[in-house]
């Protein structure tokens, strides 16, 4: 086969199958039948879901077959395939527990309440080294309250993430919110990731007042506003109620956050700058409140050579630089906060509605022309943020 295959984005409905159903030892590439495999989820046609089927039952043991057909039951999944169900089912006897957990998670995209079936899916809670959070999640979804007896066997499990989700799909089942309070404390768990997953784990169960700490948590703020508008939807609550929480989130100022991380002593510079590019954001907040309490007239400088270098392409630090900028209130930052204003590249999301607040905090008048551009901005953060911007800079 040509490479030229390997573009998915020129791939066919009919090239595409073909691929998935050639040999992989007739190809040029091991990756080409898992890039078919994704590349059908576009398709929605008959073909192409007797293809996928056909993927999955290719039983061939080397790891590249077993990977294209874990990518295959996925597709079959995100297509809603339930013509694919008994091949899906068969699988969950099978001993590759990531074709196991795509299983799993394909049926609770189908909705599958087949109570047989959902039998099955619990039944995997008692085989050792299973994607149990991915079970347990699905089993809440699909609302099978005669898992709740398993589930509990996993509310003091080793991984935390694994527990939360198991009190979740308790809390949810049974409406019972009693011991809740050990998934919330989460939110400051010391791994980031685990702190993103409570956050989805209390929106499962459907738990509203755990919206102020939401607010509070040391993550992305991405993370937080999704968090506080699902639990808003699913609770039917008052804008009132949760609005000034979303606006917080938008400000993100790190004092207004539960930081969990802290230093021994105050850093160089250098060293806090170096911690705004780090993949945990709680410490990306400890380093910013630490450069605005003890470094705020030497940093604008220096922040503004990060914006001219490594920061111009690192999508999280330059989040974090843009905010400072603001927070610091360096006006010679007006015009690079404009242009992160209008970055509509998509890792740079969080940028646009930062430097919306931060040019609220320059308070220059210049700035209210650009941010009347947004006001009616489909991209409700940064409507609101601009909106925010425009209340702060009326006021300077």
């Amino acid at each position: 086969m040509n490479n030229r295959f390997l573009n998915i984005y020129d791939m066919t409905e009919e090239e595409a199958i073909k691929l998935l159903d050639t040999p992989s030892d007739k190809l040029e590439s091991d990756e080409i039948r898992y890039i078919a495999a994704a590349h059908l989820v576009n398709f929605n046609t008959d073909r192409s879901r007797a293809a996928l089927i056909r993927a999955v039952n290719c039983r061939e043991a080397h790891l590249d077959n077993r990977i294209v057909r874990r990518k295959a039951v996925e597709s079959l999944g995100r297509l809603g395939a339930t013509e694919a169900i008994p091949t899906i089912v068969a699988c969950l006897t099978e001993d590759d527990r990531y074709l196991i957990e795509n299983c799993v998670w394909a049926m609770g995209e189908m909705d599958v309440r087949d109570p047989l079936i959902l039998n099955k899916i619990t039944d995997l809670l008692s085989r050792e080294e299973q994607s149990y959070r991915v079970i347990l999640q699905t089993l809440r979804k699909l609302e099978h309250k005669a898992a709740v007896t398993k589930m509990k066997d996993f509310i003091d499990h080793p991984d935390p993430a694994v527990a939360s989700a198991a009190r979740s799909g308790i809390a949810y089942l049974c409406q019972d919110y009693s011991g809740f309070d050990r998934v919330v404390h989460l939110l400051c768990h010391k791994n980031p990731m685990v702190r993103r997953l409570a956050i989805q784990d209390i929106v499962d169960a459907q738990f509203s007042d755990a919206i102020p700490a939401i607010a509070r948590a040391p993550v992305s703020l991405v993370f937080r506003i999704r968090g506080i508008k699902l639990l808003a939807t699913s609770k039917s609550l008052d804008l009132n109620y949760y609005q000034p929480y979303l606006e917080k989130c938008l400000i993100d100022y790190p004092a207004d956050l539960q930081l969990i991380h802290s230093y021994s002593a105050i850093p160089t510079l250098d060293r806090l700058i170096h911690d705004l590019y780090d993949t945990d954001f709680g410490k990306c907040y400890l380093a910013t409140l630490t450069i605005i309490n003890h470094y705020a007239e030497i940093a604008p400088a220096k922040l503004m050579q990060e914006m001219a270098g490594e920061a111009k392409s690192d999508y999280g630090a330059h989040y974090h630089v843009i905010k400072l900028l603001g927070w610091l209130r360096y006006l010679p930052s007006y015009a690079i906060l404009v242009e992160a204003l209008h970055n509509t590249q998509p890792q740079f999301q969080k940028s646009r509605s930062a430097a919306a607040i931060s040019l609220g905090e320059l308070g220059d008048p210049r700035a209210i022309g650009e941010l009347n551009k947004y006001l009616d901005s489909p991209i409700w953060e940064l409507s609101h943020s601009a909106k925010l911007a425009l209340k702060n800079c009326h006021r300077q």
